[in-house]
């Protein structure tokens, strides 16, 4: 219990410090950013309280928030996402209905079932995430275009995140 405790912490570390240093310096004409950083909520164990995914997709959130200065908008974007996890969690479902000591990683449920589940998390992190940002209907294309991208190459570095630092066995 302490391993997975002391990992998901370094975790954690590890994908807002990438998000801080590198990813946020990565920006084409505003509509192409990456939040990596929901990496962390999305590899929590699938036995984690839904009380204790609140309380880290906030805080996880929050601290992005701090260096972004985007006053909650992180925060709440995060905390909606772990809210809709345990439903897209079902929706998503595998094979083998998540047995203790799978995770929810590529190596452990496959390439579809990852994207799928990746699709639908940072699809609705990063729309209300923006709309939130912009807060005008009036600039909805601008907005779900906007969201397109960046979910898109989101993915695409979560992907590459899978195959680069996950152990294979």
């Amino acid at each position: 219990m302490i391993k997975i405790i002391w990992y998901n912490f370094i975790r954690f570390v590890f994908v807002i410090f990438i998000q801080i240093a590198l990813i946020n310096n990565i920006q084409v004409n505003s509509y192409l950013n990456a939040y990596i950083y929901v990496l962390f909520i999305l590899l929590l164990p699938f036995e984690t309280p839904k009380w204790l995914m609140l309380i880290l997709a906030f805080f996880t959130g929050l601290t992005m928030d701090f260096f972004l200065d985007t006053g909650g908008a992180h925060a709440a974007a995060t905390t909606l996402m772990a809210f809709s996890r345990p439903t897209i969690l079902k929706v998503v479902s595998a094979r083998r209905d998540y047995e203790p000591g799978i995770r929810p990683i590529i190596k452990d449920l496959g390439f579809r079932w990852f994207f799928s589940y990746a699709l639908i998390m940072v699809s609705i992190h990063h729309v209300s995430l923006f709309f939130i940002e912009v807060f005008k209907f009036s600039e909805m294309i601008y907005t779900l275009f906007r969201a397109l991208l960046s979910i898109s190459f989101t993915l695409i570095l979560l992907i590459i995140s899978q195959y680069l630092f996950v152990k294979r066995d």
